[in-house]
């Protein structure tokens, strides 16, 4: 990989990065500095290395130009040859300098600092939208919505019921049960009858939420800090045309969920005040986005599925904050709806 790339060096060492549940990344140590090596796993081409490679090579084009904005990103480095995807035996690979920096939570982030990232989000968007040239990929008609839909209750009932069977011991894997299996039960059981009380509520396919290119996954893990500041974003394997709104409440529901599963609701009004403001988008349009996220959420056991279904019990320390986060949601629904739009 490295003898493509004349200008960095001697190879010393390469570790693997460790945070981050699906990516695969190594710190490389040369005679030159510090570089980030990343194996894209994107799975939306498998089977097909040259059209993975083209979505990489947008992601990329997409870095490149939102740094002329000012946006805080890594673009990659370019080989001998101009290029910044590397395919070895069908695998994709991208070489970034090395950034120092931290992950930070909600919890850690000042009222003016939560501010700040949702300007950021927001500045996400406005400059994709300035970027991303129409043969980057599709794009909905007028910038509306694509007709996504939303989660149909009776397939959650179906779900629950199986993943109930698993938690219980029921599913024939004879594993013994432990305190999450019990947790997980409470909840799935507690979720059946929020769900059974409020099936009602689902949201309509959307004919009207603006649309555009969203990062697809703007988290802690994403985002690097030095002190207070923000100095870059990273991973953007999900660049995507979506609902923007969206995006800004699921991250604020990442950001800002607390260990006993509830919203620090003055961070968010501080932080979706600026997305507002930053983005250009209205009141309404967050509201909408609360509702379908909510929602998304009431019907969503994905850290549930890895362990039951593929063995993959990485995520099972997210699951306690998350699941006790749908309920808390659904009782406080007013309070978290007026903090996205006052």
């Amino acid at each position: 990989m490295l003898r493509r790339y004349p200008d960095v060096g001697e190879p010393l060492a390469c570790e693997p990065i460790t945070k981050g549940l699906l990516n695969h990344g190594y710190r490389v140590s040369t005679t030159s500095g510090s570089y980030f090596l990343k194996h894209h796993l994107d799975k939306k081409h498998l089977g097909d290395p040259s059209g993975e490679r083209a979505a990489i090579v947008r992601q990329h084009r997409a870095t490149q130009r939102l740094k002329s904005l000012g946006v805080p990103v890594v673009p990659p480095l370019a080989d001998a040859r101009g290029e910044t995807v590397t395919v070895i035996g069908e695998r994709c690979y991208a070489l970034h300098p090395w950034v120092d920096g931290l992950h930070r939570v909600g919890a850690e982030l000042t009222l003016a600092q939560s501010r700040r990232l949702g300007a950021l989000l927001g500045a996400v968007h406005t400059g994709l939208e300035q970027v991303m040239a129409p043969r980057d990929g599709p794009r909905a008609p007028s910038g509306r919505a694509l007709g996504h839909r939303s989660p149909d209750a009776a397939d959650t009932f179906a779900l629950i019921d199986d993943l109930l069977n698993a938690a219980r011991g029921q599913d024939g894997r004879g594993a013994p049960r432990d305190a999450f299996d019990e947790l997980a039960v409470h909840r799935l059981v507690e979720r059946r009858a929020l769900l059974e009380r409020h099936a009602h509520r689902r949201p309509p396919t959307p004919d009207g939420p603006a649309t555009g290119w969203v990062h697809g996954d703007f988290h802690p893990l994403n985002l690097l800090y030095r002190g207070a500041d923000p100095v870059a974003i990273v991973d953007w394997d999900r660049l995507d045309v979506q609902p923007r709104a969206e995006e800004a409440v699921r991250a604020a529901a990442i950001f800002f969920v607390r260990p006993v599963g509830e919203l620090d609701l003055a961070k968010v009004r501080a932080y979706a005040r600026a997305y507002r403001r930053a983005a250009g988008a209205g009141a309404a349009e967050l509201a909408a986005a609360v509702h379908r996220v909510w929602w998304e959420r009431l019907n969503d056991f994905w850290i549930l599925r890895w362990r039951y279904r593929l063995d993959d019990r990485r995520a099972d320390p997210q699951f306690p904050a998350v699941s006790a986060l749908a309920v808390w949601w659904t009782r406080e629904y007013e309070a978290v709806c007026a903090a996205f739009t006052e």
